[in-house]
Order: structure tokens, then C-alpha cells, then sequence
């Protein structure tokens, strides 16, 4: 009987004793174990196993040479590879981990463990397990130092509206918000009739500017200001003001037109109502829903003022109401575009205040023929009981101006009931800018605007009011609210996990 062997290659491999202690061994250019291999070598010899972080507590950032100064927070990517920078000597190794000791966050220290291989003797790789201390020092940045010394921007924004409404400003800081537009901004003032924005160089301000100016109708000058002068090396310090005047006119106003700009607005009324503001003002005739675009240009060429602000709104209640006929509409040729979303119709009104009292009723045209109805409230301009003082206006025939304006519908609600009911909140941004917003009722109405006016709502980032609870029965809702309006808001809201910042209401 004949027996196979099983030919095994590892028994034929030679087996030697350490040169130091002995050990039975595989041969290896050093003839050593490995335990005793690492007491004669050391592959991170020339990597330090400390180093120092510079911190600002200014701006919670780290420096990183030789200048820059980064956000990172603890145990993050950015930090990591910050401290990885600070090693001079690791590139004579082959990094294969690195991870974060845990220390006390308010130690001032920071533990890395890193995982390195490297040659030693005769080409015998090596690994080695190591931890690296870093110091955190605190240092000021450049931009805080400036901030401390009172001298911390170059370059200032001064937007400025001459109006009595400030929910244009309510409307922009909600702009800026959304396209975070204000991330490199030194500090936002609010001061009276606008806002200042502070900056540490002029490119970053006139960014600011290109912004305003693709959102909203504004102008804007350009000056600055000789600081210090270096005759030797021709250098100059100076000191950039942009100031932005927007347009003194809002949503809801109406305004009168110079007789050169109805004719190039396809031979609009001079009266007409301001339904919208983009980066253009949005205009519309009442009487024949004929609607025009002014753009920021045509705007400060022929330069108007509104006739009536919101403040003057008056509450109406509507008698009756008739559709015009397609074929009684004022057409003619050369007219402009015509609103399709819009109805209009004669209507009776009589003011809210004197309904009972007052049996004759006032007639006017309106655009809101597709949402009126007997009975209801629409809130109005009384443009013949008014004492308007612009020069437009005064050149204008006495029976081409209607009585009344009508602006929107007024659902009657409780302003207390609605704002209760309101699940929704929006984002500021400083605490000064939300003090001006508490100073009078303009803040709220703008709140309500935005649950009545769905185009607007698409330009505005609102968040889940985490201390209000959503009514999920419909019944829990109040009834003088419009229900459609508030399912609408709640189908546009966006839940975040981050803290908010306080809203005053």
C-alpha cells in the first residue's frame, strides 16, 4: 500500500532565532522581531507629537497658515484635516487612519490617533499607533481685531425708501434670507427710512448691490472716502459708500402717471394700482384690467409717487355687483396687455361705517369681479374724498377720475383670532432689524399679505412655528380665517431641525 504526501510549503520554510532575544522567527532583512525591531527603530521620529491651534472666540473659526481663517467644528472633516496640515513630517510615512480622541471641550486640547506605516532596517514595513496633542490657542482674527478697534468695515450699503409703508423692507429682508446675500456682511443697522449693511471690502458690498438690483426697482450712487495716503509706495486707503434709493412706491398704492409714460404703456389710465413688486413695478388700470411692467429704467425717466398708501385703505361693503361683457370692455387700438386673471365689473358700495345710516350707494369699476359677491367687504380708496397733492394728478380731467379704488377683499377676520391661529413663523436677520419690525402693525399686515397672496409666498422661505400646534381638524380652525388660504401655508412650509430665531409677534 502506497501513501500520498501532501506536499506543505509552510514547514519548508526555514526558521531562525532573533538576534536579541531569541524569539524563533521568519528570516528577515534584520534577522530581528518585530518587539524588538521597534525599540531599535522608530518611524515616526520625525513627526511631532505636539502642536498648536490658533482660535479666534470672535467668530468661532481656526486659523489656517498663513492667513486664511475657517469654520470647523469639534471633530468634524475640516478640523481633521487642519490638524493633518500642522504635522511637517508625515509625509515620510504612509498615513492609514487618523480619528479623534475624546478630551473635555473645554480643555483646551485636542487628541488625534493616527495609524502610520513606514520602512525600517533591511525594507521591513512597520506600523505604529501614535497620538498627536494639540494645543488651542486663542487668537483674535483680523476681522475681529478691526470690529474691537471700531474701524472693522471699508465698505458700506445704504438702502433707503422714501415711503410711509415699510413692508417693502419686511419683503426684502425675506429676499435676503433666502439667497443668503448677507453671509459676508460685517453688521446690519437699521435706521429710519432704511437699512445699512457694512462690509470689509468693496467687491463684497458691490456684490450686495448687483443683489438689490435683480430683486427689487433701485438706484444706486457710488462715492468714497480718502483715509490715508502712502506717498512712498503709492498705496491708498479709502473708505466705499454705495447708497440704494428703491422706489417710493408698494404694493397696494396707487399712483398717478405722467401722460409721456401712459402712452408708452400702450395708453394706460393715469390711475392705476400697484399689484406687485419685483424687480419691476407691476401696474394695473381698474377699470379695464389692462396691466403694464415699468421697469427700473423707464421708472427714475419719468419718475411718479403714489397718490394713496394702505394707511388710507377704506373698509366698504358691497350692495351689488354686475360682470362686464366681453363686447362693453374699453378696447382701442394699440392697447397694452390685458389681465385674463382677472374680472371686471361694476359693483355698489357703501362704507362699512355708515351701512344702515347711508342708503345711497357709490358706483365704481373693479378687477375684482371674480371674487366679489353681495354682502361682502372690500377695502378701497376714496379718491374724490382725498386731499392728493401731486402734479400729475392736478393736470388731470375731473370726470376721467373714478370715485373709489378698490384694492382687495376684506375677509373681516379678528386680528388677535388670526394671529393665534398662525402656525407659521419667518427668520430674521438680527435682533435689531426684528425690534423694527415690532414698532407698529406693519409687520403683521405684512404676515397677513403673505397668507392671502400666493405669488408672493413663492419668494419667501417660512418655517414650521414649532411652539404652535397645527390644527388637524378643520373645525379647530377659525371660520373667519380663509381655509383655502391657510391650507395653502401649511403645504408651504418647511420644517427645520435647527434652532430658529425668535420671532416677536
Amino acid at each position: 500500500m502506497e501513501y500520498i504526501t501532501v506536499h506543505d510549503p509552510e514547514k519548508d520554510k526555514a526558521i531562525i532565532l532573533c538576534c536579541e532575544c531569541g524569539t524563533p522567527i521568519e528570516p528577515n532583512p534584520a534577522n530581528m522581531c518585530v518587539a524588538c525591531l521597534r525599540t531599535h527603530v522608530d518611524i515616526t521620529e520625525g513627526i511631532p507629537k505636539q502642536a498648536t491651534l490658533h482660535f479666534c472666540k470672535g467668530c468661532e473659526r481656526y486659523l489656517q497658515p498663513p492667513a486664511e481663517w475657517i469654520h470647523a467644528t469639534l471633530e468634524s472633516k475640516e478640523l481633521m484635516s487642519l490638524c493633518l496640515k500642522k504635522l511637517k513630517g508625515l509625509n515620510r510615512v504612509k498615513l492609514i487612519d487618523a480619528g479623534f480622541v475624546w478630551t473635555e471641550p473645554h480643555s483646551k486640547r485636542l487628541k488625534v490617533k493616527l495609524t502610520v506605516h513606514g520602512e525600517a532596517i533591511g525594507g521591513v514595513v512597520l506600523q505604529q499607533i501614535f497620538i498627536v496633542e494639540y494645543i488651542v490657542n486663542h487668537q483674535m482674527c483680523d476681522d475681529c481685531h478691526r470690529t474691537e478697534a471700531k474701524d472693522y468695515w471699508r465698505a458700506s450699503v445704504q438702502v433707503r425708501q422714501k415711503a410711509t409703508n415699510k413692508k417693502t423692507f419686511f419683503y426684502l429682508e425675506q429676499l435676503i434670507l433666502k439667497h443668503k446675500a448677507h453671509e459676508q456682511t460685517l453688521g446690519i443697522k437699521p435706521i429710519h427710512e432704511g437699512l445699512d449693511f457694512f462690509y470689509a471690502n468693496e467687491a463684497t458690498a458691490r456684490k450686495m448691490v448687483d443683489f438689490l438690483q435683480t430683486v427689487i426697482p433701485c438706484r444706486y450712487q457710488h462715492s468714497k472716502k480718502l483715509l490715508s495716503h502712502d506717498i512712498h509706495s503709492n498705496i491708498y486707503n479709502y473708505k466705499f459708500t454705495y447708497s440704494v434709493e428703491i422706489v417710493p412706491v408698494s404694493k397696494d398704492s396707487v399712483v398717478c402717471l405722467p401722460r409721456k409714460l401712459t402712452q408708452q404703456l400702450g395708453g394706460i389710465s393715469p390711475i392705476c394700482l400697484v399689484y406687485r413688486i419685483t424687480n419691476s413695478v407691476h401696474l394695473m388700470d381698474v377699470s379695464s384690467g389692462q396691466i403694464a411692467e415699468v421697469s427700473t429704467t423707464l421708472y427714475w425717466r419719468h419718475a411718479f409717487n403714489s397718490i394713496c398708501n394702505p394707511k388710507q385703505l377704506t373698509e366698504y361693503v358691497v350692495m351689488d355687483i354686475e360682470p362686464i361683457k366681453h363686447e362693453d370692455k374699453k378696447i382701442f387700438p394699440g392697447q397694452g396687455s390685458v389681465s385674463n386673471k382677472h374680472v371686471i365689473a361694476d359693483v355698489w358700495l357703501v362704507k362699512a361705517s355708515e351701512l344702515g345710516i347711508n342708503d345711497n350707494s357709490t358706483h365704481a369699476r373693479t378687477h375684482l369681479g371674480h371674487v366679489l359677491k353681495p354682502g361682502d367687504s372690500v377695502l378701497g380708496y376714496a379718491l374724490k374724498d382725498s386731499n392728493i397733492n401731486d402734479a400729475n394728478f392736478d393736470k388731470l380731467n375731473g370726470d376721467t377720475i373714478p370715485d373709489i379704488v378698490l384694492v382687495k377683499k376684506f375677509y373681516g377676520y379678528d386680528k388677535a383670532a388670526r394671529r393665534r391661529a398662525r402656525v407659521w413663523k419667518l427668520k430674521h436677520i438680527a435682533d435689531e432689524v426684528i425690534s423694527m419690525s415690532t414698532e407698529n402693525n406693519e409687520y403683521n399686515e405684512f404676515l397677513d399679505e403673505l397668507e392671502e397672496d400666493p405669488e408672493m409666498r413663492q419668494n419667501i422661505n417660512i418655517f414650521r412655528d414649532t411652539r404652535k400646534q397645527i390644527p388637524v381638524d378643520t373645525n379647530e380652525i377659525d371660520p373667519s380665517i380663509p381655509q383655502i388660504t391657510l391650507e395653502e401655508m401649511l403645504d408651504d412650509l418647511v420644517i427645520e431641525d435647527v434652532e430658529m430665531t425668535e420671532v416677536y409677534e
